[in-house]
Parts: structure tokens; sequence; C-alpha cells
């Protein structure tokens, strides 16, 4: 592959470093910062207010701080994600942050750490009792929102405007019932690290990022997690027939590609094992084509390949998951940008596999190169389950707002595995309908369907790639309703979320997660 000639991005900022102790938070010396859990009072008690969690009040008499004083002047109530910050000035300690802990849920705990990783931003070291009692998916979920509240992308001549604590120091653990608090520790890094991943290749510029740029990466990734890739350039896009790809890609300068990773786990039988695919959407930048966009439409346009860098991220992050079954992901790879030969309305395009597609507005790309994608799957990778993950129309934006995904399924228990492991991961999802009814809207007098079919466009678009699922179960996670976020919310911060990575991952590492789809028991 011939390398790219896009600019080099400056160092970015890494997410913190973390460590496990036993002791509390303020026997351990050389820190900047202590954060300790604050709870809210039981409703049964008369009195609004908060109480002091494990290393609280030992935290406040060795240090000489009045925390009932504090309390009463904040106000503090100890719900999820409150800071209170109180300076102090012993040896290196400056800062102690008291932190509400809710009522200590995966939800509330993925809170609180989001809100103490902003809390200490610029700080070299905190030492924390935050995650102190908190066992599996709460403590991973600590650790998790600790990591991508402190997400950070500059291009800045003078480096970033702000960076994330160096070191944390999780304090009070001991070991329950869960087991190994290290390897949670480890699980947790990783499903943090790939939402991380997602987001940052969502955040890259598109001088820098397009389909070249993007194959690069995922042969760069997919080495150092020891996946198999293989890429196909626009030649062996030609001759193998991907006609959405190449309609969508033919009037960028930099040409598409399609990526597929795979990886496989390590067993001694792996013969038989279930097989999921993964498609994503890697439209490295949407300009509409000749149906243009509007120029506030294409601020964010950047981003239009979260799909892709979700599934590569996910993809990444299976090995040290140690997911039970087969995975394979496509990144369909295309610029849709404007010149003499770009795609037109009217246009008829043939899909791998054969299905045509007549054109009528190009800015209905996504779904194009997504068919190609998943035709390629069904045909020629026997896939048990497929899944496609895109941001793909702004009518999700209409139906659900920005802060929760869409999707769609031919499944019932794919749809129930995907929509826990969405609530378990906090990437919420609602399960949207496959109207039957609106299939005549696909209709088109000289092609097999119509890529512009209008009205309840969520649903049209899902229906439009119906077609090329086959027999298999299939789910489609339309993300355009989450792919960017307007400021600090929880563990999201200001662009693109990188939204999915999180969700495919609690599903996947689960002992048996294709149980109950496609009639398994």
């Amino acid at each position: 592959m011939a390398p790219s000639s896009a600019p080099v991005l400056p160092a970015q900022v890494s997410p913190p470093e973390f460590a496990l102790v036993s002791a509390l938070p303020h026997d351990i010396g050389g820190v900047e910062c202590l954060a300790l859990p604050l709870s809210p009072v039981s409703e049964d008690d008369a009195a609004p207010g908060a109480l002091p969690g494990v290393g609280t009040s030992e935290a406040a008499e060795a240090l000489g701080i009045d925390l009932p004083a504090v309390l009463e002047a904040t106000g503090a109530t100890g719900r999820a994600g409150e800071v209170t910050k109180v300076p102090v000035l012993v040896d290196d300690l400056r800062l102690v942050v008291l932190v509400g802990v809710g009522d200590g849920s995966a939800t509330a705990m993925r809170r609180a750490g989001a809100a103490l990783a902003r809390a200490v931003k610029d700080r070299e070291s905190v030492a924390t009792s935050v995650s102190s009692g908190a066992t599996g998916p709460e403590f991973e979920a600590f650790v998790v929102g600790l990591m991508l509240g402190s997400f950070g992308f500059h291009w800045r001549s003078a480096g970033p405007r702000e960076r994330p604590v160096a070191k944390v120091v999780l304090c009070a653990l001991t070991e329950g019932a869960d087991g190994d608090l290290g390897d949670r520790l480890a699980q947790a890094l990783t499903v943090g690290g790939a939402g991380w991943r997602a987001r940052m290749l969502a955040t890259v510029p598109s001088n820098v990022k397009n389909p070249v740029w993007m194959a690069e990466q995922a042969v760069e990734i997919a080495g150092a997690a020891g996946l198999e890739v293989t890429v196909l350039d626009e030649g062996a896009l030609a001759e193998q027939g991907f006609g959405g790809l190449l309609a969508v890609g033919r009037a960028s300068a930099t040409p598409p590609r399609l990526v597929r990773l795979d990886y496989t786990p390590v067993s001694d039988a792996t013969d038989g094992l279930p097989h999921v695919v993964l498609v994503g959407k890697g439209i490295t930048f949407d300009t509409g084509g000749l149906s243009i966009k509007p120029a506030e439409g294409m601020t964010t346009m950047k981003r239009d390949m979260t799909g892709a860098g979700v599934v590569l991220a996910t993809l990444a992050a299976l090995p040290d998951l140690r997911c039970p079954v087969r995975v394979t992901g496509l990144l369909a790879l295309a610029e849709n940008a404007v010149g003499g030969d770009a795609m037109r309305p009217g246009d008829v395009i043939t899909h791998y596999g054969g299905r045509t597609s007549e054109v009528n507005n190009t800015d209905a790309e996504g779904r194009l190169v997504l068919a190609d994608a998943m035709a390629y799957a069904v045909a020629e990778l026997a896939p048990d389950v497929l899944v496609d993950v895109a941001t793909l129309t702004g009518a999700m934006k209409v139906a659900l707002g920005l802060q929760t995904g869409g999707f769609f399924a031919t499944d019932d228990g794919l749809a129930g595995r995907l929509r826990r492991a969405a609530e378990d991961a906090g990437e919420p999802l609602w399960r949207m309908p496959l109207v039957d009814d609106y299939e005549e809207r696909l209709e088109s007098k000289v092609a097999d369907g119509d890529n512009a079919a209008g009205g309840a466009g969520a649903i049209t678009a899902a229906l439009f790639l119906r077609h090329f699922a086959g027999d298999v179960p299939w789910a489609h996670l339309d993300i355009a309703s989450v792919g960017d976020s307007s400021g600090d919310r929880h563990e999201w911060t200001p662009g693109p979320t990188g939204f999915g990575a999180r969700l495919l991952l609690e599903w996947l590492r689960a002992p048996e997660p294709l149980d109950g789809i496609g009639g398994r028991p």
C-alpha cells in the first residue's frame, strides 16, 4: 500500500496510568490530590446532606479539615458526579476533591469517575478511595468514566490546553467475590481504551484522515493486536464488483478501500465457533456529493466514519477481553466528494452480489457503502450474526434527540442482547421498528431499490439495508443521533463521541454472546 501524503498530527494526550493499593488515600505519600467519596443521606433521614465514604473522615481528620462545616457550607448532596473542591497545603498535597457516588450503581460510578477526571486535569497524581467497595461492573465503570472524562484532542502550536491527570492510585481496595481486581482493572482499561481510540479516530481532521489513512491505521492497529488484516484497494474493489464503494468514492482524490479484520479466539478447537461480522460505515468526509450539504451541515462530517472507527477499536480490544467467538470487522471506507466524476442523481449502481440501486440523493451515500460490505459478508463469510454501525441518518436525531442511539434488528434475541449491553456500558440504545408497509417507498422504476426513499428516513434507510442482510440475524445501529457531544456531559467530551465500541465489547465479551440469537438456546 502506498503511504499517504497527509500532514502529521502532533503528539496527543494519553489516558492516566492506574495503580492499585490497599492503603487509605491520605496514607499515600507524594500525591498532589486526594479524591474521597460522598454518598447521599438516606431518604429516611430528615436532614438532607451527604455521608462520608471510605477514607473521607480519616483524611479530613489527618489534614485538619472541618468536614461537617465543608459539607454544610457547600450544600453537598452526594449525588453521582457532584464535585466539591477543598484546597490544602500539606507537604505535596494541594487539593482534596469530594466526589458524589450516588447510589453506587455502574452508571453512578461512571459519572463519578468522569467528574473526578475533570476536577484533577493538569495535576500529576491523585489518590482516591471513590472506587473502594465497588466490585465488578461498578469498579470497571468508575475506571472507564475516569479515562473517557480525561479525553482530549489538540492541534495547537503551543500544545494542548489541558492534560489528563498523569497517575491515578486506586486506594482502599480489597479482593471480593468478583475475583482479581487487577484483571478487572485490565479489562476496564481495555474497554475505556477502545472508547478513547474510537473517539480519537473520529476526531482526526479530514485533511489527515482519508480512506488510505484509515486503512493504514487499521493495518498498524491490527498488527499490534494480533489480528489478521486484508485491504482491498480500488483495483480489487472494481474487479470484485463493489459498485457502491466505487461510486461513492470516485470523485475523491483519495480512492476507496475495504478493510477486513479477523479475530479468532485462542482455543484448542476453533472449527464450529460462532462467527460475528461487524460492518462500519467509513465516510472519512461527507460533502453530500452533488446533493451538497449546506455549509453548517458539513462542520461535523469528519466524524462520518465513526462506524468504521468503532469497528476497528472493537476488533483491536477483543484479544485482551478474551472474546469467545470469531469476529470479522469490515471497514467500508470512502470520501464523498464533489468533482467532475462525482456520482450523480439518477445514476444506477450495481452492488457486490448484483443488486442494483438508483441513486436519487448522493447524500444518502452511507447505505451504499454499507450495502456492499454487508452483501460481501453474507456471501463470503457465512456469519451467524451481522451487525452494522453507522452515523447514517439525520432522521434519527429528530426521533431520539442527541443522547440516545437508535437500532433496528431482525432477531429479538439479538435486539435484547444489544439493548442490555448498551445499558450496562453506558451507551444507551432504543429499538426502532422495521415497518414493512414502508417498503413500497424504496421502489425504483429502473433498479432494484431507491437510495432516497424519503419520509421516516431512519426506518427506510434500515429497510434499504435489510435487503443486503439475507437470512442472517442482523442489527443496524444508527448512531447519528449520538455521533457528537455539544459539551462535557458525564464521560462524554465536546466533539465526536466514538459511540458504540463499549456496548459492542460489553456484548461480545460475555461467556456466550450468541445465546438466544437466531434460534440458539
